[in-house]
């Protein structure tokens, strides 16, 4: 379980508008000090895989992405036993109760719906230090 301050969180997000949005989030809450945003699931893998990156403490991503989806990465990132101990998180628009089985079965920590909402942004990251902390 990674301490519940000084978190580096890497974010897996296409839209421009919604990255930017939870950037904006996470930097402001105290307990995340770096905050890496790649654009999808692909990039995120090449973050991870890359030795010069440090391993973040959280991995929070979407869903729908082009080139490689969040689900896909996940699936590579959960079957690393390097990789597999950092909490995962997903998080979208979609309500679909066959990306929550898949996200479930493979070991995700939560799915989270995308909110409407600035307001409801700033639950996320605490949402996710709820769930880190119950570990």
């Amino acid at each position: 379980m990674p301490q519940q301050n000084n978190l580096h969180i890497i974010i897996a997000e296409d839209d421009r508008d919604d990255a930017e949005l939870m950037c904006e989030t996470f930097n402001k809450n105290p307990n995340f000090t770096k905050v890496s945003l790649v654009n999808n699931g692909e990039e995120l893998l090449n973050y991870l895989k890359n030795d010069s990156n440090h391993v973040p403490d959280v991995i929070l991503t979407d869903i729908n992405m082009p080139i490689l989806d969040g689900i896909e990465a996940l699936q590579v990132i959960l079957n690393n036993n390097d990789l597999k101990t950092i909490p995962c998180f997903v998080y979208s628009t979609s309500i679909n109760p066959v990306y929550k089985e898949k996200c479930d079965s493979l070991g995700v920590k939560a799915y989270l719906i995308k909110p409407y909402s600035f307001e409801a942004f700033e639950e996320i990251p605490k949402n996710i230090l709820n769930i880190i902390e119950q570990e």
